[in-house]
């Protein structure tokens, strides 16, 4: 069945998602076209999967291969993480990152799925501060058009998108609260807390 995606469900979708890093400031040299770009792969990608038709829960690798291709999955897990990183262990970083990824690609899953008569245009791409904003808009059936932010950087020796801000709501700090709360839940202990995201996935 065809669903028509809403502004509420979107943004509610993509929050929940938070797939995002903070801007915290970077010293790296980046390409304004490459950004733009890559954003433009992005989008397009996410639409082929759409077009396919398939179910919702087929499209999770897909949309897990899009999260590795396109997003600094490493230091967004990090910072989703908060100051738990601090005193987690390399072999729980990489557990916990291995698991977010796919989290995160089971939301995108089940909320874009609903995007068919959707799309999105890349409008413009910029240099703010120490990193590239590429502006997007959204059209949505019986929607006004609103406006996506991908925040870009190379820090991970690649372009790829580490912030992105939907009508000025940032993502990264939504999913670093439910990470957080899933580690409260399990009282800090993030062996649980991974075990239990896992599920989740």
């Amino acid at each position: 069945m065809t669903h028509q995606v809403t502004r509420r469900s979107i943004l509610g979708g993509l929050v929940a998602s938070g797939l995002w890093l903070s801007t915290a400031p970077m010293t790296f040299a980046l390409s304004v076209d490459a950004s733009k770009t890559l954003v433009i792969k992005l989008v397009d990608d996410i639409n082929a999967v759409i077009a396919t038709g398939k179910p919702e829960r087929a499209m999770y690798k897909d949309f897990q291969r899009i999260f590795a291709d396109y997003a600094d999955v490493p230091a967004i897990a990090r910072y989703a993480l908060g100051s738990d990183a601090r005193r987690a262990s390399p072999a729980q970083i990489k557990a916990f990152t291995g698991a977010f990824e796919t989290y995160i690609a089971r939301k995108y899953g089940s909320q874009f799925h609903q995007f068919i008569g959707g799309r999105i245009e890349v409008d413009s791409a910029e240099t703010v501060k120490s990193f590239v904003e590429v502006k997007t808009t959204a059209f949505m059936r019986g929607e006004a058009p609103f406006e996506i932010k991908f925040l870009i950087s190379d820090k991970s020796g690649k372009h790829r998108f580490f912030n992105m801000f939907i009508e000025g709501i940032n993502m990264l700090l939504t999913e670093r609260s439910e990470i957080g709360s899933i580690i409260d839940a399990n009282n800090g202990d993030l062996n649980k807390a991974i075990a239990q995201l896992k599920k989740l996935s």
